[in-house]
């Protein structure tokens, strides 16, 4: 198994400043480098003005005068996400998030990709940045698949040829497993299955084949499932569960989205 990002052996290890920021769960490593560039980091009582360091578990670290909190090992939860929720833990428009909902008791997470404001269904939370960016990487390759509510009609075959991938406005996409469940009334139910997750996918996807889509769930994410959690509820993915399904708990680089 592969060391976890609190093991004595990897905090020795040198790491970039805001890699560092990112694995204790404040911020992405885009937003650590804003940060560090408004002088908001120390590391050893000098404000950090270039990102371009690296700090070990030796150096003493604060944002706004603050200690970074201490890593913990990596956890993962799942979240059966509402409509109507944003997944950001700050919104301009004023309309409620999904941060602001979760159980007071979580400590600090942050989601792993996220679901627009209408989607629903299984999104899933870690504590630790490193976590969140390699779950993320369309290179581990994890199939997330939904169920959708679609009005209009769409060609079955054009369905089927989804599975070679599809160009829409020029831009590529993979390979997609579509399939239709069931026909009620002027909607259509579907099943469908991709790797990338890109921004809208699924959604441009049906507005390419004649559709629009009106209800989107998430049924899974890789290995972990929605299952029969309750709408708004979290369950904690059992430790040993989560090193199996990664074959242990990688350090690897972060870019997520923050809870506070």
């Amino acid at each position: 198994m592969n060391a976890s990002p609190s093991s004595p052996a990897l905090e020795q290890r040198p790491e970039r400043v805001a890699k560092r920021l990112a694995r204790a769960g404040l911020c992405s490593r885009r937003e650590a480098e804003l940060w560090i560039r408004e002088g908001r980091v120390t590391v050893d009582g000098a404000v950090l003005t270039s990102p371009a360091v690296a700090v070990t578990a030796a150096n003493e670290i604060r944002v706004d005068g603050m200690p970074l909190p201490a890593l913990q090992p990596p956890r993962l939860w799942r979240y059966h996400k509402p409509r109507g929720l944003v997944t950001t833990h700050r919104d301009e428009r004023g309309r409620p998030t999904v941060f602001a909902a979760l159980p007071k008791e979580l400590p600090r997470v942050i989601s792993v990709g996220r679901l627009d404001v209408t989607a629903e269904g299984l999104l899933l939370l870690t504590n630790d940045g490193a976590l969140a960016r390699h779950l993320e990487l369309p290179a581990t390759g994890w199939i997330r698949r939904y169920k959708l509510r679609v009005h209009g009609d769409i060609d079955p075959d054009r369905l089927a040829a989804l599975a070679e991938g599809v160009t829409i406005d020029g831009i590529r996409y993979g390979p997609v497993r579509a399939r239709l469940e069931r026909r009620q009334g002027s909607n259509l139910w579907l099943t469908m299955a991709l790797a990338e997750g890109r921004n809208r996918e699924v959604r441009r996807i049906i507005e390419h084949l004649g559709g629009v889509v009106t209800r989107l769930i998430r049924l899974s994410y890789g290995p972990f499932q929605l299952g029969n959690l309750p709408k708004g509820a979290v369950a904690e993915v059992p430790r040993k569960v989560l090193a199996e399904q990664l074959g242990g708990l990688p350090a690897i680089g972060s870019h997520a989205h923050h809870r506070r």
